[in-house]
Order: structure tokens, then C-alpha cells, then sequence
């Protein structure tokens, strides 16, 4: 027996590991090194983080006013640097390509606000109508048609929709509010101002943010500011064409059709592209319920096949092609960032969360590559 005692101290010495008292206890340092306790470690790690996150989004949504405006300004300004580059390479110098850059960009971010708001504020309620009504009949397919839906699931899902859609309370806070109409020219002020010294001081800002580190680290962070700022704006620029050619291709298919309300369809389909894959089928449904209730289901099937035809032309084609490496996430990621942008800050949650998503894996995968030309 004492040889086996002492064959199995001098194994576990060969092995690294501390040798146990004869009384059997273990000491604090071999408790927190053998399989559980380094599993407990682990775990505790994973919990600090994850308390660490909920407190800083929680902080974050106490300030979402000035957020919100950085992140919209920061993903501006990286759909918008190449412009700017081009501008200097024409020999305009740095002030004056910045101010033209700026001042285009908010020309085009105007016109286009300014389209969509009078195509759909002036029909807004004939659109609401119609898709009501193209509501009831589907209501009445579904209960009295070969499926035999119960009428009370039917009625509560139909009644959330349309009371969200058509309240007071929902077009008040939604439009009319004072605060919220307040809060959003504060963040529209702000977002402004913000973009401009994005555009004007961006690369500064970010050599200063990243001066206290030095060496390899120093290296890998402007290797995760080149590629996130080519990441971002991959995706505005290649989501921006990805919803003007469905907003065409749906828009004049509403047009031939003779669907009404076909303009505020389209800036609705244009508005809906912005949210990756939820986005387009929403706007998608709305329109075949409008072509419904005005043209009958024939012509609302057609519309339904029109926007499945745009959607995988969209989705096998259009996107690897305009957007390459910059939206290299899987459809269940974009769905989860969805669901979690949207119950943090509605809409606009919706409409950050996949480039944040995208931003925030490509910046994971360069700090983990050792080879930068491997980074992207």
C-alpha cells in the first residue's frame, strides 16, 4: 500500500498537479485546478461578461438619444468616405470634399425622406383601410374556406395589427407626439453635426481612440477600423440598391396591375428593404392585401408571386453580388439580431441591429486572425 502511495505522488508530480494530503482534503489552488473547478471558472467568467453587457446596454438605452445619432452618423459616413476619397483624388482638397459630400448626401437623404413622407402620410389612411379590409376577407377564407381556422385566434392576431395600426394612441406617439417629435429633431440636430465631423475628422477620431495602445494591438485596431468601416458601408450602399430594385420591380408590377395605392406600396417596400428579410415580406403582404380587396385574389396572387420572384432574385443574385463579404451572416443570426434590435429600440433597433451584427463579426474575426491577409 505504501508503495502504491508513494508510485502515485511521484505520477501525479510528473503531471504537474500538486500531490493530495493523506487526509484527503485539497487545497483552494487544487479545488479551482482540477475539471470542475477550472469549469467553474469558465462559468463565472461567462456570467461576469454577461452581467458586464446587460449593464452597458442598459446605460446605453439610458442615452439611446445620443446613440442612436452616433451609430446612424457612423454608418453614413462609411457609405459616404469613398465619395469623399474620390472628391481629393480630383484634387479638391480636404474641407471642400467634405462640405460636398455633406451637403449631397444630406440633398439625397432629404429628397428621398421627402418622397416617401407625402406618398404615404396623404394615403396613409386608405392604406390602413385597405389592408383592413383585405384582412377580413382573408379572415373569412381562412374560417369558412378548407382550413377551418379557430375565429378567436384569427380575431386576436387580426385585432393587434389593426389596433396598433389605426389607434390614436400608436399615431400619436408615432407621429404627433411632442416629445417624441422633439426628441427626434434633438436627434436629427445631432445626427447632423455629428456626421459632419465623421466625415471631416473620422480618421483622427479613431487614431486617437486607439493612441494609448501600441505595437501588434495598435496594429490589429486599424486593421478593425479599415474593415468595419468597409463593412458598413458594403451594406448601406449595397442595401440602398437592394431596395430601390424591389422597390421598381414591385412598384411597376403594382403599376401594370393596376393596384391602388401602388406609389405608397413601393416607398413602403423601399422603407421594409432596410430590414433584411422581415422587411420585404411584411411589405409583401401588405400589398397583396391592398390588391385584394381592390382587384380580387387573382391579381392578388400575382402580386404575391411577383414579390416571392423579386425576393429570391434578390436574395440569390443581387445581394452577393452587391454587397460581397460585407453581410456574411446566416439567416437565423439576422433573425435573432432582429427580434433583439427591435425589443430594444423598436424600428430603428430593427433597422441597426444586422450591420452592428456584422460590424461586431467581422471585427471578431480580425482580432483573431494572426494573419492580416487572412483578416477579411
Amino acid at each position: 500500500m505504501a508503495l502504491f502511495t508513494r508510485h502515485h505522488r511521484s505520477t501525479c508530480s510528473e503531471h504537474g498537479a500538486a500531490a493530495i494530503p493523506e487526509g484527503g482534503s485539497k487545497t483552494p489552488q487544487q479545488l479551482w485546478g482540477d475539471g470542475y473547478g477550472r469549469v467553474g471558472i469558465r462559468a463565472a467568467q461567462t456570467l461576469l461578461i454577461l452581467a458586464v453587457s446587460v449593464v452597458a446596454v442598459f446605460a446605453l438605452l439610458q442615452v439611446k438619444l445620443l446613440v442612436i445619432p452616433v451609430l446612424i452618423a457612423l454608418i453614413l459616413a462609411a457609405a459616404i468616405s469613398p465619395f469623399v476619397n474620390v472628391l481629393k483624388r480630383l484634387g479638391l482638397n480636404d474641407a471642400l470634399s467634405t462640405v460636398t459630400a455633406f451637403v449631397s448626401l444630406l440633398a439625397v437623404l432629404g429628397g428621398v425622406f421627402t418622397v416617401i413622407y407625402f406618398s404615404v402620410r396623404s394615403q396613409w389612411d386608405d392604406l390602413v383601410q385597405q389592408a383592413s379590409s383585405g384582412l377580413d376577407q382573408l379572415q373569412d377564407f381562412l374560417q369558412n374556406g378548407p382550413l377551418h381556422v379557430d375565429a378567436s385566434q384569427i380575431d386576436s392576431a387580426r385585432n393587434a395589427i389593426v389596433d396598433f395600426a389605426t389607434s390614436s394612441q400608436a399615431r400619436s406617439g408615432a407621429i404627433t407626439g411632442l416629445s417624441v417629435v422633439t426628441e427626434f429633431l434633438t436627434g436629427a440636430v445631432l445626427l447632423v453635426v455629428i456626421l459632419f465631423f465623421f466625415l471631416k475628422d473620422g480618421q483622427r477620431i479613431w487614431n486617437f481612440l486607439i493612441s494609448p495602445f501600441k505595437g501588434e494591438r495598435a496594429s490589429r485596431l486599424r486593421r478593425v477600423g479599415t474593415r468595419s468601416q468597409e463593412v458598413l458601408g458594403g451594406y448601406v450602399r449595397g442595401t440602398a440598391i437592394v431596395a430601390l430594385v424591389d422597390t421598381v420591380g414591385i412598384g411597376a408590377a403594382l403599376l401594370i396591375l393596376q393596384v391602388p395605392l401602388a406609389l405608397p406600396l413601393a416607398m413602403v417596400v423601399f422603407i421594409g428593404a432596410f430590414i433584411p428579410i422581415v422587411g420585404a415580406t411584411m411589405a409583401g403582404i401588405l400589398a397583396a392585401l391592398v390588391a385584394l380587396v381592390a382587384n380580387g385574389p387573382v391579381v392578388a396572387l400575382i402580386v404575391v408571386a411577383v414579390v416571392v420572384a423579386v425576393n429570391q432574385l434578390e436574395g440569390n443574385l443581387l445581394q452577393p453580388v452587391v454587397m460581397g463579404k460585407s453581410l456574411q451572416l446566416h439567416a437565423l443570426v439576422i433573425l435573432l439580431a432582429l427580434t433583439a434590435g427591435t425589443l430594444l429600440a423598436g424600428i430603428v433597433g430593427a433597422v441597426l441591429a444586422v450591420p452592428i451584427t456584422a460590424v461586431t463579426w467581422a471585427i471578431i474575426k480580425v482580432w483573431t486572425v494572426e494573419d492580416p491577409s487572412h483578416a477579411a
